[in-house]
């Protein structure tokens, strides 16, 4: 788990120096109580990123996960995958890394732990064929968000794309590959997605 990290934000209305001691004094009674959860819930698994506490002139943001991820599609060897005559999600199972495990490396699906802005990214990567293309597409849920697209008569195709999208805790990203295309990779890792929580909302 992530280095759990505290922001806490002093809110302070004009008022007399007596009013100022009181509201020292109940973020230090808050204060204490943050550090007693974060003792009792020493070494458990968050999903949440934010934990909230407010009180009379306080705002506490407690910071409890993060999330990222970033994968390459062969775990080991070289080779094609595709073409397909439907849209199929590509999994991607080497992974690098897998921060807050909201990757499934073996479905190929990002699923939303919480609600927030995610960023994502991918790139394809293809040898050149008469008719096949090379192209995947970010999708969220089951909307088709943004393409790439390469297609070389020669040579080789390369594409890429990316995306900040506004999840709810349970949504799904995933890439699929376009239909008819095709895609290769190898040890030199090509064709990768990756992402990360921005900022939770």
């Amino acid at each position: 788990m992530s280095e759990q990290t505290l922001l806490i934000l002093l809110l302070f209305p004009s008022g007399q120096a007596a009013e100022l001691k009181s509201l020292k004094a109940r973020s230090h009674a808050t204060e204490t109580h943050v550090e007693s959860l974060r003792r009792d819930r020493a070494g458990e698994t968050f999903t949440d990123s934010l934990v909230t506490l407010k009180a009379t002139g306080i705002l506490l943001l407690w910071k409890v996960g993060q999330v990222a991820f970033s994968a390459s599609l062969l775990a080991s060897g070289s080779g094609y995958t595709g073409p397909f005559n439907t849209p199929t999600t590509l999994v991607f199972r080497n992974v690098v890394s897998n921060i807050g495990n909201a990757y499934n490396p073996n479905t190929g699906v990002f699923s939303a732990p919480v609600r927030g802005a995610y960023h994502f990214e991918f790139y394809i990567y293809g040898h050149s064929h008469p008719s096949l293309v090379s192209g995947a597409v970010l999708v969220k849920n089951r909307e088709n968000i943004f393409i790439g697209y390469g297609h070389q008569i020669s040579g080789k195709a390369t594409s890429s794309n990316g995306a900040t999208l506004l999840l709810q805790a349970g949504d799904v990203v995933f890439v699929n590959l376009w239909i008819k295309a095709r895609v290769y990779d190898n040890n030199n890792h090509h064709c990768t997605f990756s992402g990360h929580l921005l900022f939770p909302m």
